[in-house]
């Protein structure tokens, strides 16, 4: 920063926001709009100055801002936008207030605490640029956000704005790229299409007429997502983002936007003594056209025959040309015990729960199906991964025959099948976090990956597991995809958990503390994200925030201590022990 007398010179990230047809609105209503606007303007400072913000110009329907990181700006604009829309709900569309934003990174002046010069004047072109409720960057704030945060970008190439002399490249924000400032409905706008055919499979209805089934009519849909997923040629949504939706009256069209899919799969099933129905229709998202129906009748004994046929149906209806190959990759029957596999659905259902009560339920349950079919690979690898949630969330007892447990079931489970990517997954990553044996883990699940390259699951482990052996970039690139398959998963703090890792260790402070606030504001006591966010403060100089967070995280395990922290994760390399060492004595960690 430069000054001379009473002007200084800096390069800050600056945010420009005007109201979208403010004077129509002031025409038609002037107490009205006023009022609005007052209470909107409410909203939008206190977002500035929560991403420490400073603003420095107002002039009626304006705001311009400056923020000392690309970062900040961008991620404070996309929150904006999104609570400046709830704040539209129930408004009719010719009183609703929209703001347009323009993010430029470049040099100012500041005199009596105004900004000015070029830098300015781009932002707020930009701003002229953006969608009523949008958001535009320049080349320069693009390049600076476009690997740290989770959003998608429209290249709208070189702009010639008023008054500047040299084109501005300029980019809109299309949609988040995995879910982390706001609620999946507050998205500005759509998740772009991938270039390859993609479908979600909501929850099918349990039309028995008994509760007590809805495992098993999740666990269709379960096993219908899988063999979808293993297909190359489609991209499947996660299991987690679908169940969203459950129990939920939806549009269709909105799903197809919300998921960022062409395709959408719904039905429903009925089990009824030994018989079983599954009906199921496919659905165009963007128009609502139902491309194919069928009905699935069959005995109890058949089940996974109609399962397969399910998913025949639908790969055939998106990819007429595919290969049968491919298709009957998908169609393998995981038990010959129907006994034995409702265990394992209802064990599935209880691990979805996160809870120390139902995790010792999965772990009966799993058991009760292993007595039964001791070859029932899957149910050795949830068991497995069980244990990889009562590390995570300290429940572990005796953790010495924890971790001999966990190399029995895992080692069992992987030589009973190595070609189901959910059994290699699950068994590889609790090899890696509970047992300690990393390298194995990442061979593993690199198998997952390469069986069922939509597995999201498989896809986030393997993320941990490279901050674990110290491929931050590596790490990056899979839970990127993992959030593209699994957009408003619940529980994506876990994995933007493993993103604020990554960041951290490569050096990137800001950008590690923007995903680890994510991470606590989704989940306050996720324990991980309280020590990660702890230690991105620490080293990004902001000493009280960072104290803070030890706090809560000590509130959350008193236990902890800087010399056994290595223990909670098994990282390999020496350098990335002794940072988050020396963040945590900042902090004020106990040794």
């Amino acid at each position: 920063m430069t000054k001379t007398g009473d002007t200084e010179r800096k390069l800050v990230a600056i945010f420009a926001a005007d109201v979208e047809g403010y004077s129509r609105l002031m025409g038609t209503d002037e107490v009205g709009t006023l009022r609005d606007l007052t209470q909107r303007r409410d909203v939008l400072d206190g977002l500035i100055a929560s991403r420490r913000g400073r603003i420095a110009n107002t002039a009626g329907d304006s705001v311009l801002a400056e923020f000392g990181s690309a970062v900040d700006a961008v991620q404070c604009a996309v929150e904006a936008q999104a609570a400046l829309s709830e704040a539209n709900a129930g408004l009719s569309p010719d009183r609703c207030i929209n703001f347009r934003i323009g993010v430029h990174v470049g040099d100012v002046m500041i005199k009596g605490g105004d900004l000015f010069g070029d830098g300015v004047n781009i932002a707020a072109r930009l701003q002229t640029l953006a969608s009523s409720g949008g958001v535009c960057l320049s080349g320069v704030a693009y390049d600076q956000v476009r690997k740290i945060l989770p959003f998608s970008f429209s290249d709208l190439g070189a702009q010639q704005v008023k008054n500047i002399v040299e084109p501005v490249r300029a980019f809109a924000l299309v949609a988040e790229r995995a879910a982390v400032v706001t609620t999946p409905t507050s998205a500005s706008a759509p998740l772009a299409l991938p270039d390859k055919p993609s479908i979600a499979v909501l929850p099918f209805q349990n039309m028995s007429g008994d509760a007590e089934q809805e495992h098993f009519a999740d666990g269709m849909v379960e096993d219908i997502i899988t063999g979808l997923s293993q297909s190359k040629a489609l991209l499947v949504i996660a299991r987690n983002s679908t169940f969203t939706y459950k129990g939920k009256a939806v549009d269709i069209k909105q799903v197809g936007r919300e998921l960022g899919v062409r395709y959408v799969l719904e039905g429903s099933v009925r089990k009824s003594g030994n018989r079983v129905r599954i009906t199921g229709q496919l659905i165009d998202a963007a128009t609502g056209t139902h491309l194919w129906a069928d009905r699935f009748d069959g005995l109890l004994d058949d089940i996974f025959d109609l399962q397969d046929r399910v998913t025949s149906s639908v790969i055939g209806a998106i990819l007429p040309h595919l290969e049968r190959a491919e298709i009957e990759r998908a169609q393998r029957k995981p038990t010959e015990s129907l006994q034995a596999y409702d265990y394992y659905l209802r064990a599935l259902a209880s691990s979805y729960r996160f809870t120390r009560e139902a995790n010792l339920e999965t772990l009966e349950l799993t058991r009760a199906a292993s007595a039964i079919d001791p070859h029932f690979a899957l149910s050795h690898a949830l068991a497995a991964f069980s244990f990889t949630q009562r590390k995570a969330f300290g429940w572990s007892a005796k953790i010495a025959d924890e971790i001999s447990e966990t190399r029995r079931l895992a080692s069992q489970a992987i030589e009973l099948d190595r070609d189901d990517g959910r059994v290699l997954g699950m068994a590889g990553f609790a090899l890696g976090y509970v047992v300690g044996e990393v390298e194995v883990a990442a061979d593993f699940l690199a198998r997952a990956i390469q069986l069922d390259p939509n597995l999201m699951l498989a896809r986030t482990w393997m993320g941990w597991t490279k901050v674990y052996l110290g491929d931050m970039d590596g790490a990056i690139e899979q839970l990127e995809v993992a959030q593209r398959l699994n957009p408003l998963d619940p529980r994506r703090y876990v994995a933007l958990t493993a993103m604020a890792y990554a960041h951290f260790f490569a050096g990137r402070n800001d950008e590690a503390s923007v995903w680890a606030a994510n991470v606590v504001r989704q989940q306050p006591n996720y324990l991980a994200g309280q020590r990660i966010m702890t230690a991105c403060h620490a080293m990004a100089g902001r000493i009280d925030e960072a104290r803070q967070a030890c706090a809560v995280a000590m509130r959350i395990d008193p236990t902890q201590r800087i010399s056994v922290s290595n223990a909670r994760a098994p990282f390999r390399r020496s350098e990335d022990i002794d940072r988050l060492a020396q963040a945590y004595r900042i902090a004020g960690m106990p040794e």
